[in-house]
């Protein structure tokens, strides 16, 4: 089994940008999308991404807030998360995660409307270095 921490997987994660999130989706189907955490890490087991309120991922999380994460890290280096997403409304905890980047995709910032927080609250994280892997319990 590895040795990584939560600290080591933190650190990994600051070079990832892009994570697949995986919804269940109708029919019992698993639904993936690519969500940026524009470098927002300072990972202890929660992670947040920024969307529309009108779209199928915020749909699926309604009806189930399982949800996976997937991170591929430099050469060798994976991670996978499950846990249970969370849909925040509010325009003070968008300000905190909020980064320049995402104005390309949200005209008026923070304020745009129809913005919604995805957070995800990790309750299992497992790893693969190279021939290294092992799980990390969130904080």
């Amino acid at each position: 089994m590895g040795k990584k921490t939560l600290k080591d997987i933190s650190n990994a994660m600051r070079n990832i940008d892009i994570a697949m999130l995986s919804t269940h989706s109708t029919n019992g189907q698993i639904a993936g999308r690519p969500m940026s955490n524009n470098r927002d890490v300072d990972y202890d087991g929660q992670s947040y991404f920024f969307t529309n309120e009108d779209t199928r991922t915020v749909d699926d999380i309604r009806r189930n807030a399982q949800v996976g994460l997937a991170y591929k890290g430099d050469e060798d280096f994976h991670i996978a998360v499950e846990g249970e997403a969370a849909l925040i409304k509010d325009r003070e905890a968008f300000r905190e995660h909020w980064t320049p980047d995402l104005d390309r995709w949200f005209k008026n910032g923070p304020d745009t409307d129809g913005v919604i927080l995805i957070k995800v609250e990790a309750t299992r994280i497992h790893y693969w270095d190279g021939l290294e892997e092992g799980e990390v319990k969130p904080s």
